[in-house]
């Protein structure tokens, strides 16, 4: 597993919280399901392009804030 997926993961979560939001509200805000938010913030698979959108648009924020992060 890379470490970019691991901190990805870590900052997805982070936003997630931020937002004030479970992982079932994510899902149900992005349309994607809820095994797969938990997947991608357990750094098991890594979101393709069309979910960073869909992720980004359901947190307000643009994609690249969700790499700022420290590798």
């Amino acid at each position: 597993m890379s470490e970019l997926r691991r901190q990805f993961a870590r900052r997805l979560k982070e936003l997630r919280q931020q937002k004030g939001m479970t992982q079932e509200e994510l899902a149900q805000a992005t349309g994607l399901s809820i095994s797969f938010i938990r997947s991608i913030e357990q750094a098991i698979y890594a979101p393709s392009f069309e979910s960073l959108e869909i992720i980004s648009r359901a947190f307000n924020v643009d994609v690249k804030e969700m790499f700022e992060f420290n590798l």
